[in-house]
């Protein structure tokens, strides 16, 4: 026997697991046995009905008092886990289930094939692109060019005004200073028609879209989404029940004409109007009033996701949809995400005044609030101007990153390839010529750290176009050159004729 540990290695007197005592443990000697033996059985070691060893054998093996195991023993007893039969000694309980192993154990044999609800089997993006950083990578910022030292002597400077009611809930709208000063922000800036009261603060844009299908439309309901379109915006529609509506997209963005012959009773549309995502389009003056007259007439609700209109390098930005809204149907989701950084996780949604209060309660359904801190340093960046100034300068650093990216494009295809969305955003699409289909290709270049995102996966119909979403956002001007040819190279040795 040592002095600090012994192990039972075999049955005395009865089945046992291994039990090995560690005299130097904080555990106590009783945990330390009733834990092995409750394991043991929760792992199938130990049969219902099968004998342990007697205290006295049990203390003798391991060279320790009789009281911890005493302990121990009336533990399990008490809980269930043994029974003491007269005469004939100590034994697992009869009483517990043959298939308790089953049920508590062998999780790494797990299949994935268990019932779910239907909700919980959506099909989950697994593919190297959609959780991947580097070339051509979608939602990748500019980091090396963020103002660090500013952020953070902000967050310093909040942190020491931290007190009692910072620490509590905060009200399911959010921040109220953090929300005028947004108010003001997208009145300006944006054209939206709104007061800090229809501002709710939430955790990203795919929140805002999760609480607006909740709150807008029942399962079964009937909603357009555009084709191609933004796969979680999707999901996010499919966990609410709705009956997706495919509406094909064009060079003016939305057809309101095919969505209303193809489901003129819509409850809601989904749109990207000022960067249709993917392909780029902005939706045109005649197809927003159209949008509109057909969400007044059908009294259907149009969602805008804004994601990433602040970036647009050949004109002005583009006025909201929500600003042309006479009617309270549009509303209008923004995220900081793509103009500061994803891990902030700071969305917005600007509501109708007579939805608010149906908003609010599906919030604080589901998340409460949004937390304190991040509203108050966002109020301090927007207020004194660096959110400005910063967006001023990435602007001219992603229009940069674009023009080496198109450039670098048309060096390596030619004419081959076509490009789409340049004008505005942090990715473009190329569509690719007949015969080459995309996925093959984006697997291959994952291998060579190129993230390219087929288009041919935004599209719900089996009739879709191919090509890549090519984020530009996060590659320097000096690395767009050399990520152009690997992926010329890549789609080279596939098809030779390129």
């Amino acid at each position: 026997m040592t002095s600090h540990s012994q192990a039972i290695t075999k049955p005395l007197g009865g089945i046992s697991p291994v039990i090995a005592v560690h005299r130097g443990s904080r555990k106590p000697l009783h945990r330390q046995i009733y834990d092995a033996y409750r394991d043991g059985i929760t792992a199938g070691q130990l049969a219902p009905g099968q004998q342990v060893p007697s205290t006295r054998a049990l203390s003798t093996e391991l060279g320790i008092s009789r009281i911890p195991i005493l302990e121990a023993y009336s533990q399990l007893m008490a809980e269930g886990y043994f029974e003491s039969r007269a005469g004939a000694g100590t034994f697992v309980s009869s009483s517990l289930p043959d298939q308790l192993a089953s049920s508590t154990h062998g999780s790494a044999e797990l299949s994935g094939s268990r019932r779910v609800s239907r909700r919980g089997d959506l099909t989950i993006w697994r593919r190297p692109w959609t959780r991947s950083s580097g070339p051509f990578s979608i939602g990748q910022l500019a980091f090396d060019h963020f103002p660090f030292t500013t952020w953070s002597t902000l967050m310093a400077r909040l942190a020491r005004k931290v007190n009692a009611s910072s620490l509590n809930y905060g009200g399911a709208m959010g921040d109220k200073e953090f929300r005028k000063t947004l108010a003001l922000y997208l009145r300006t800036s944006r054209g939206v028609h709104c007061d800090a009261g229809q501002i709710m603060v939430v955790s990203g844009s795919q929140q805002a879209l999760d609480l607006c299908a909740r709150v807008l439309v029942d399962p079964g309901d009937p909603v357009w989404v555009e084709e191609p379109g933004y796969g979680l915006m999707r999901h996010a529609l499919n966990l609410a029940g709705c009956r997706l509506i495919p509406v094909p997209v064009d060079d003016q963005g939305l057809d309101v004409a095919a969505g209303i012959e193809k489901s003129p009773t819509a409850r809601a549309a989904y749109v990207t109007p000022s960067h249709q995502y993917p392909l780029g389009a902005t939706m045109s003056a005649s197809r927003r009033l159209q949008l509109l007259d057909w969400a007044h007439k059908a009294d259907a609700w149009v969602v805008e996701d804004d994601y990433d209109s602040e970036y647009r390098y050949e004109s002005m930005p583009i006025a909201s949809l929500q600003g042309l809204d006479r009617g309270s149907r549009v509303i209008y989701i923004g995220t900081f995400s793509k103009t500061l950084f994803p891990g902030l996780r700071i969305g917005y949604i600007v509501i109708p005044p007579d939805v608010v209060d149906r908003f609010a309660t599906v919030r604080g359904a589901v998340d409460i609030c949004a937390p304190h801190f991040y509203q108050g340093v966002l109020t301090d960046f927007i207020d004194e101007g660096h959110y400005a100034r910063h967006l001023r300068k990435t602007r001219l650093i992603y229009n940069e990153r674009r023009n080496a990216l198109v450039n670098a494009l048309q060096r390596a295809f030619g004419s081959r390839l076509q490009i789409m969305g340049a004008e505005a955003g942090m990715h473009v699409t190329v569509t690719l010529p007949p015969g080459v289909e995309d996925y093959e290709i984006s697997l291959r270049a994952a291998e060579e750290n190129l993230w390219l995102w087929p288009l041919s996966t935004t599209y719900m119909s089996k009739n879709t176009r191919q090509g890549f979403i090519l984020g530009f956002g996060s590659t320097k001007l000096s690395e767009m050159p050399k990520a152009v040819r690997r992926l010329r190279d890549i789609m080279f040795e596939r098809h030779k004729w390129l």
